[in-house]
């Protein structure tokens, strides 16, 4: 039985930027976005008009610590605010709201990482570049 690793493409990527671009531009939100593949390696940075530079690496971040732990980093930030303070410790966790993993068909391929705004609406961003892929995973 063989098993077919799926992976982000650049036509992929670009939809999911594009999608939570649109989505900023919309909101007038100036982030910034990143696109990570399985494994945290960065595909795609893009930073729009007037994003603050220190949304740079946080939005990076966000990305990596939703792929590597498979989960939006959503979780860690209502851990914490429940006083579950011992994520803080967690090597690669980013408490913040704004990162979602993406999956297509079960599989764990990448993640978004979204930063600039209040963390709900980076993570509203980041959920807009995932529709884009039209996928429904």
């Amino acid at each position: 039985m063989t098993n077919s690793k799926i992976i982000l493409t650049l036509d992929d990527v670009k939809k999911i930027t594009a999608g939570a671009e649109a989505e900023a531009l919309r909101n007038d939100w100036p982030v910034v976005i990143a696109v990570v593949d399985d494994g945290g390696h960065l595909l795609l940075l893009q930073r729009l008009d007037n994003a603050q530079y220190g949304s740079i690496n946080v939005a990076i971040e966000k990305a990596h610590a939703a792929i590597a732990f498979r989960r939006p980093t959503k979780i860690w930030e209502e851990n914490i605010a429940e006083g579950h303070l011992r994520y803080l410790n967690l090597p690669g966790t980013l408490p913040i709201e704004g990162g979602l993993p993406v999956t297509v068909r079960g599989q764990f391929v990448g993640a978004v990482g979204v930063s600039g705004v209040r963390s709900h609406q980076d993570a509203q961003i980041a959920q807009a570049g995932i529709d884009a892929l039209g996928l429904g995973d």
